[in-house]
């Protein structure tokens, strides 16, 4: 199941939306006789590039133990139903990490197992396989996507100094480090604040020598369209999605003539509806919200109860005043705090990379 796992990590970058699930077959005599992991959407899903090993090693598969990281799916989408090719396969046995929270699997997949008189085991890697597609179970189960908000700072909470210099405040390799993070995600989400202060590409471009071959849906949250046509993001073929509170036609058009979609989300108080946002991006099928936007939209997704991680790079810097992590207000008691806690601990270069979650509900706003 180790093993199966470590496959399952392998196409957490290419087989978005779809679940990243790996699988290794074992023979009767316990050895492993094919192994795969989920390809691009349409593509094979593991346990059928499982068989397709073994098939290409000459191995035979009757009999055999299929170790997978998620249950088997029974039903035809773009590809056939696992299921059905495991037990085509002469598959005797299948340990599986856990249920699929898909509403079209949910459990059918091990009924059709067990009704082939194929023996089914399910737990082994159980919090692997979930922490490995928590976007997967957040859309599946919530409705939207879990959503990671990335900042980096100053070890005293800096993100720029006062006169808004910001490059670069952590090294070379935590800026690399967050690449991959955001090459994971189904769509990237920044505020027309940053755009217009620093003109970013906000693209996947080296993730520390993995293959990256799909690109996120890049998302400006700009209430009055106020993003220059000549902004960079533009210039890449990439999806890109402005969210606004603005239903002219005729403004949204000039965007549109440079191949981004707008859409138009307004609030009751006027501002971008936020928890629409999110419901339409589970819609759309994104697993992972990777946020890399400014203090006043991370302070937004916090307040509104919807920021489910943060991953923290900071460097060993003391910048004095400047622009905060997050623009919260201020607070008249200690016990009024967002508590955090911390999942992962460690050092990239010479920062360190902080990834925590919220340990108590934040006060509820669904605006921005």
């Amino acid at each position: 199941m180790d093993q199966a796992l470590a496959l399952a990590a392998q196409a957490r970058l290419i087989c978005p939306p779809n679940p990243a699930v790996g699988a290794v077959l074992m023979s009767a005599d316990g050895r492993v006789i094919g192994c795969g992991h989920t390809q691009v959407r349409g593509g094979p899903h593991a346990e059928v590039m499982a068989l397709r090993d073994a098939q290409a090693r000459g191995e035979s598969t009757q009999g055999a133990t299929a170790y997978v990281t998620l249950e088997p799916c029974s039903h035809h989408g773009r590809t056939g139903p696992c299921c059905d090719a495991l037990i085509a396969a002469g598959v005797g046995r299948v340990v599986a990490s856990l249920q699929d929270p898909n509403p079209l699997v949910a459990g059918q997949g091990f009924a059709r197992l067990r009704a082939a008189g194929v023996e089914v085991e399910v737990g082994p890697g159980e919090a692997a396989a979930r922490e490995l597609n928590i976007g997967f179970f957040s859309r599946m189960t919530r409705g939207r996507p879990w959503v990671r908000s990335k900042i980096a700072g100053s070890l005293d909470g800096r993100t720029a100094l006062d006169n808004g210099v910001s490059q670069w405040i952590t090294s070379p390799e935590a800026r690399a480090d967050g690449q991959l993070w955001r090459a994971r995600a189904g769509a990237v989400l920044t505020g027309v604040g940053t755009v217009l202060a620093d003109d970013p590409l906000l693209n996947v471009r080296d993730a520390q020598g993995v293959p990256t071959p799909r690109q996120p849906v890049l998302m400006v949250l700009d209430s009055q369209l106020r993003t220059p046509l000549t902004a960079r993001l533009f210039t890449l073929d990439r999806p890109c999605l402005l969210v606004t509170t603005v239903a002219d036609a005729a403004r949204h058009a000039p965007y549109q003539a440079r191949q981004a979609e707008v859409l138009v989300l307004p609030g009751p108080d006027g501002r971008i509806d936020l928890v629409a946002l999110m419901t339409e991006l589970g819609r759309r099928e994104v697993n992972e919200l990777h946020v890399e936007a400014g203090p006043l939209l991370n302070a937004a997704l916090l307040q509104a109860g919807l920021t489910d991680e943060w991953l923290f790079y900071l460097a060993p810097k003391l910048l004095g005043p400047g622009r905060p992590l997050l623009a919260l207000p201020a607070l008249s008691r200690l016990d009024e705090a967002c508590t955090l806690a911390f999942t992962d601990i460690d050092r990239v270069g010479p920062d360190l990379r902080l990834l925590a979650r919220r340990a108590a509900p934040p006060i509820s706003n669904s605006t921005f």
